[in-house]
C-alpha cells in the first residue's frame, strides 16, 4: 500500500465551516429545482415529482466529467450554521462504503486497492492511520457485521463478483484467518459496486447489484423461448441476457445459499440500508444516462418485495426509454412502481443512512442522509454534496435539503466527491470522499 498521509480529528486541522449565508427557506420545485452547483447551499430544499420530467432530449447529452483537483488549503466543506466539520483522515485511495464496528472502530473498504481499512477507535477518538484488516479482494464495496449486536463473529464484504465473510472479533484491527468466498459469481461488469445489509432478525441479507450497461443495449431484443415463456418462468421485471441477476436487489441465507430476487428494475441501487422502526429496505439508485441534463430523475426509494422500478424498459413510471424502438415488455405498463424521492437527474447517489441520534437535534432525527458524487453526463455540474431526505412520522415527505456543500472549485473541476454516510456512536456523521481521498466528521456544535 502506498503511503497515507493522515490527520487526527482532534488535529489543529479540525476547523469550523459554516454556510456563509441564510438558509433558505422556500422550496425549489419544477423546473425552479433544476440548477447547478452554483445555486447549492446548505438549506437549499427541492421537491421534485412525477409531473415535473421533461421529454428526453438525447441531442442534449454530453460527457462532462470534472478535472480532479487537489484540495485547495484550508478550504473545508460548508456545513449548515451551528454544525462544524472535522477532517478524521486524508490519503486514501479509494474510500468508499464504511461501516462501524460494535466498539467504535471505523472499518472502509478501499475499493481500488482490494482492501478494508480499519481506524481503531480510543476513548471515542479514531487512530491517525489505518491498519489494512483485509486485502487481495475484488473491488470490495458494502461492509456488515453478523450477526448484529455487540458480538459479532464475521464481517461480510460485497465484492464486484460476490460475497465473502472474515471472521471477525470485537476489537480485531486485522484479520485472523483467510475470507470464506460464499459465492463469486456475479458479473462485475460495468456498474461493479455492491451494498448490502442484513434484515434485523439476521436471516435475511440483501445484497445490490447494478445493471451491466446504460439502458440494456447488450441484451437481445427478446429472450430465448419468446417473452411470453420468460415472463412466466420469472418474478416481475427480470432482465434478460446479461442483466439477469442484475438491476436487482438480491436476497441470500447468511451462508450465502437460497438467492432470490426481492426488487428489480433497480438499475444501479449502489446504497442499501435499513429504516430504523419500520425496518424497510431503502436504496439510492443511479439512473439511465444520455437522455438530457434533467431526464430521468435519479431516487431514493423504500423496496417492496417483488416490485418493478422500470429499468430498462421504463424510468419514473411508465415514461418509455425511447431507445428501444418497440419495448419488448408492454405488459409491464401499470405495473411500475414509482419511487419515493426524486433527485436531479444525473446527481449519483451512492449512499444512504438513516440519522437515529439525537446529538443533531430533533429536526434530524429519523430523517436520512444521502451522499451524491456527482454528474459527468450533464452540461452544468450537479451533485457533489450531501443531503437530507425529510420524513414526517416515518414517511418521506419528498423534499430533499443540502447540508454539506462546497466541493467544486468551478466549472471544470471539484477537488472532493461525496460517497458514503453513516452515523458514528457519537452521534457525527462520517462522509468519505474519494475525491480527496479522505475521511470527514461532522458534528453539532
Amino acid at each position: 500500500m502506498t503511503q497515507l498521509t493522515y490527520a487526527c480529528a482532534a488535529s489543529a486541522l479540525a476547523l469550523l465551516a459554516t454556510s456563509a449565508m441564510a438558509q433558505d427557506s422556500a422550496v425549489l420545485k419544477g423546473s425552479a429545482a433544476f440548477g447547478d452547483w452554483k445555486a447549492d447551499k446548505p438549506g437549499v430544499t427541492r421537491l421534485i415529482t412525477p409531473a415535473d420530467l421533461q421529454a428526453p432530449n438525447p441531442q442534449e447529452s454530453t460527457s462532462n466529467g470534472p478535472e480532479n483537483a487537489t484540495r485547495p488549503d484550508g478550504t473545508l466543506p460548508i456545513v449548515p450554521d451551528g454544525f462544524k466539520v472535522d477532517l478524521v483522515a486524508t490519503g486514501i485511495e479509494n474510500p468508499r462504503a464504511m461501516m462501524f464496528a460494535p466498539n467504535g472502530d471505523l472499518f472502509i473498504s478501499n475499493s481500488d486497492q482490494g482492501e478494508v481499512l480499519v481506524f481503531k477507535a480510543t476513548d471515542g477518538k479514531l487512530a491517525s492511520e489505518p491498519t489494512v484488516f483485509a486485502t487481495g479482494l475484488n473491488q470490495p464495496y458494502g461492509l456488515a457485521f453478523y450477526p448484529s449486536g455487540d458480538a459479532p463473529k464475521y464481517l461480510y464484504v460485497a465484492e464486484s463478483n460476490g460475497l465473502k465473510r472474515i471472521p471477525y472479533a470485537v476489537g480485531d484491527t486485522a484479520a485472523t484467518a483467510e475470507p470464506e468466498t460464499l459465492f463469486d459469481n456475479i458479473d462485475p461488469e460495468h456498474h461493479w459496486t455492491r451494498d448490502i445489509v442484513f434484515s434485523p432478525d439476521g436471516k435475511t441479507l440483501y445484497y445490490a447489484v447494478g445493471s451491466g450497461s446504460n439502458f440494456g443495449e447488450l441484451m437481445d431484443p427478446t429472450p430465448a423461448g419468446g417473452v411470453d415463456a420468460w415472463i412466466t418462468g420469472h418474478p416481475l421485471g427480470v432482465a434478460w441476457g446479461n442483466e439477469e441477476r442484475r438491476a436487482a436487489v438480491l436476497t441470500y441465507d447468511p451462508d450465502g445459499k437460497n438467492e432470490k430476487y426481492f426488487a428489480t428494475g433497480l438499475r444501479n441501487c449502489s446504497g442499501i440500508t435499513l429504516q430504523p422502526d419500520t425496518d424497510k429496505v431503502w436504496c439510492v439508485v443511479n439512473n439511465v444516462d444520455e437522455l438530457g441534463d434533467n431526464v430521468p430523475f435519479e431516487y431514493a426509494t423504500s423496496l417492496t418485495e417483488g416490485a418493478f422500478y422500470g429499468w430498462p424498459w421504463y424510468y419514473i413510471g411508465d415514461n418509455p426509454d425511447p431507445r428501444w424502438a418497440e419495448t419488448p415488455r408492454t405488459d409491464l405498463v401499470g405495473k411500475v412502481t414509482v419511487p419515493d424521492v426524486l433527485f436531479q437527474a444525473h446527481s449519483a447517489p451512492l449512499g444512504i443512512t438513516f440519522y437515529e441520534g439525537d446529538k443533531f437535534g430533533a429536526d434530524y432525527t429519523g430523517d436520512a442522509f444521502v451522499g451524491m458524487h456527482g454528474s459527468w453526463n450533464r452540461n452544468t455540474r450537479t451533485g457533489y454534496k450531501v443531503v437530507t431526505l425529510a420524513f414526517e412520522n416515518g414517511k418521506p415527505t419528498g423534499e430533499y435539503t443540502d447540508f454539506m456543500t462546497g466541493f467544486v472549485n468551478d466549472d471544470a473541476s471539484v477537488w472532493g466527491r461525496p460517497v458514503d454516510v453513516t452515523e458514528g456512536p457519537d452521534g457525527a456523521l462520517y462522509v468519505s470522499d474519494d475525491g480527496s481521498g479522505s475521511i470527514w466528521r461532522v458534528s453539532k456544535q
